[in-house]
């Protein structure tokens, strides 16, 4: 092995979309195995691999780490991306969970059947909008910090940024009744590695389209969500 990380996905988003955009704020290079094929999947389940039958899976520190929130919080800790203490990492924890329930559904969207996918959508406009971004905007507004948690950034801003810039790629207009959003977008956008992270050319995943949804149906045996 290389001793960078090594990402085991699909070519696209998904869960491991989080995982890419932490690795890349605190400046780790990492590997990638792109899943495309059912048999490609089956060979990690039958090498026990895959603790849980699940992907993401990252090969890290001698580790074969699986559960999304595990590995991104293995990977917040080590670099220095999770709080001075106790109290900064609830507080952490709390504001990525709150993330997490937003960008959910809009990584469920591409997998909706066709004729309910209007009704997601607004579903998610009304999650944004009146009950994660007031929060997030009020966060903000109290802490009077330039970051969410402390006087430092931390793996919640990674996340609010991603989860901000998800939410705009749905609705462009979204973001106008939300100003200190607006700033902290601008700002935390202009951090060497968030700003090379979001340079066409880095690792970043694009929206999903039909072919990862094809791609994802195939190797992990999904159909429609209804």
């Amino acid at each position: 092995m290389s001793g960078k990380p090594k990402l085991y996905y699909c070519y696209g988003r998904g869960r491991m979309e989080s995982i890419r955009w932490l690795l890349a704020v605190a400046g780790v290079e990492f590997e990638e195995e792109i899943l495309e094929t059912r048999e490609q999947f089956e060979a990690l389940l039958q090498g026990g691999a895959l603790l849980f039958q699940q992907i993401p899976m990252v090969e890290i520190d001698g580790m074969k780490l699986v559960q999304t929130p595990a590995i991104l919080q293995y990977i917040a800790a080590k670099y220095n991306l999770y709080g001075k203490d106790l109290k900064e990492r609830a507080l952490i924890d709390m504001y990525v969970g709150g993330t997490t329930d937003l960008m959910n559904p809009i990584m469920l969207y591409p997998f909706i059947a066709p004729e309910l996918q209007e009704a997601h959508l607004n579903k998610i406009r009304q999650l944004a909008h009146n009950r994660y971004f007031p929060v997030y905007e009020k966060i903000l507004r109290e802490h009077g910090n330039m970051y969410l948690v402390g006087k430092w950034f931390t793996w919640a801003d990674v996340h609010l940024l991603e989860a901000i810039l998800m939410v705009e790629e749905k609705f462009a207009d979204l973001m106008a009744d939300f100003p200190l959003l607006r700033d902290f977008k601008a700002r935390i956008s202009e951090i060497p590695t968030i700003k090379a992270f979001l340079q066409p050319g880095s690792q970043r995943k694009p929206v999903p389209d039909e072919k990862y949804v094809e791609t994802v149906r195939r190797v992990l045996q999904l159909h429609h969500v209804t």
